[in-house]
């Protein structure tokens, strides 16, 4: 990945552009309440969470991996996954958009049918998905897949890695899409997700 995130204090990333630029298929304002408040909130819980503990000085990806399926530290791993997922997911998009390319597009061929077919059942999946959470083409020791996760749950807490995310949340989508989450996805696949970030994630998967 190359998306950093910061260890103890964990500050909110900076978006790779500006709140605006994904209009007209994610607004202005949808950004401000996603990224400006439910992300940043996440980071927010998590710094007071981890404050005197061990976790304070890991990075984000070692407590997810540590936290995951730990009931006791059920919490910690909810919003430092969110944190994550999110600084992924904007990294997942950009206003370019683009299509896949090179070894990644062979492996879509490969492994889910080729492009068209990906985003046909991306799109699908994360519509069949009941309740919150985040659908993901995934790397699985370099075979594709696509997976939904519920809520926080995240490839990274299993060890698989992540190539594309669209956040399933209705905070994502419910002010420009109401409650049609599909029109959302293919509007999202079609223009906004960022090819060239998939592609380098696939290639540092192996």
């Amino acid at each position: 990945m190359n998306v950093v995130v910061k260890t103890q204090p964990f500050s909110l990333p900076p978006l790779p552009y500006d709140e605006g630029a994904l209009e007209p298929t994610i607004s202005k304002r949808t950004m401000g309440f996603h990224y400006g408040k439910h992300h940043a909130t996440y980071v927010k819980k998590l710094n007071e969470l981890v404050a005197g503990t061990p976790f304070a000085d890991q990075k984000l990806d070692d407590i997810i991996k540590a936290t995951y399926l730990d009931a006791g530290k059920a919490e910690i791993f909810n919003n430092a996954a969110q944190a994550w997922n999110h600084t992924i997911f904007w990294a997942c998009l950009s206003p370019k958009g683009g299509i896949a390319k090179g070894q990644l597009a062979t492996a879509l061929e490969r492994d889910l049918g080729g492009y068209e077919k990906f985003k046909e059942e991306f799109v699908k999946a994360g519509a069949d998905h009941f309740g919150s959470g985040w659908v993901w083409l995934v790397s699985d020791k370099g075979k594709l897949s696509i997976e939904t996760g519920h809520d926080a749950v995240t490839p990274l807490a299993q060890r698989k890695t992540c190539i594309l995310t669209i956040d399933l949340w209705e905070h994502a989508y419910y002010l420009d899409y109401q409650n049609n989450r599909e029109g959302f996805l293919k509007q999202v696949s079609d223009k906004l997700l960022n090819w060239d970030f998939a592609r380098q994630n696939f290639e540092r998967a192996g």
